[in-house]
């Protein structure tokens, strides 16, 4: 099956790529990188992500420009759904570049992760497919998961320690003290700080 999958990241891509090559799909890559913030950390992921396919000749498109405004405008205000809004948007996108590139099915490398939703990925990914015309190609990959981290440190590469976007950025390095709501000065002219 020529399949075209996207991969959010080089680490997370090792397990997936292993097991649909070794199952002899034709498989290409597709990176998306609007959901991923700030703009130094996309360069990183990428950077990363081509020195890996070239060390495995794997063939990836990389998306071009970088529409951050785009993203926040469509989180902002719904911050609490936003993973539901970004599976969406990633999905959709590699669903319309396998349908131009004309291959059989499409998968993502999100199904390796034990933290990312998987019923909702699938769900989405499946509506997409019918939606635009290519069928969502689904298999779980978090049997993987140790295999995939445990080579990705061999392999020295750079290995993220968030999802992609500015809201999981914070999840993962701001904890608020415990016991204190924030507090809220109010400067000279009136403005909240």
């Amino acid at each position: 099956m020529k399949l075209l999958l996207h991969i959010c990241c080089a680490p997370c891509s090792i397990y997936p790529l292993d097991v649909l090559r070794n199952a002899r799909h034709d498989v290409m890559g597709f990176f998306y990188r609007y959901n991923i913030h700030p703009f130094t950390e996309c360069l990183r992921r990428e950077e990363a992500l081509k020195a890996y396919a070239q060390a495995i000749d794997l063939k990836v498109i990389y998306q071009s420009g970088y529409e951050l405004e785009t993203f926040l405008r469509n989180v902002a205000f719904r911050e609490a759904e936003r993973c539901t809004y970004c599976y969406h948007d990633r999905l959709t996108s590699t669903a319309h570049v396998a349908k131009k590139g004309k291959f059989d099915a499409f998968s993502t490398t999100l199904l390796y992760s034990r933290f990312q939703n998987h019923d909702l990925i699938r769900s989405i990914g499946e509506a997409v497919g019918k939606t635009i015309g290519v069928p969502f190609y689904y298999q779980d990959f978090r049997d993987g998961w140790r295999a995939g981290i445990d080579a990705s440190k061999r392999l020295g590469m750079y290995r993220q320690q968030y999802c992609g976007c500015i809201y999981s950025e914070k999840a993962r390095y701001y904890h608020a003290p415990k016991g204190r709501a924030p507090v809220s000065r109010v400067d000279k002219t009136g403005i909240a700080t």
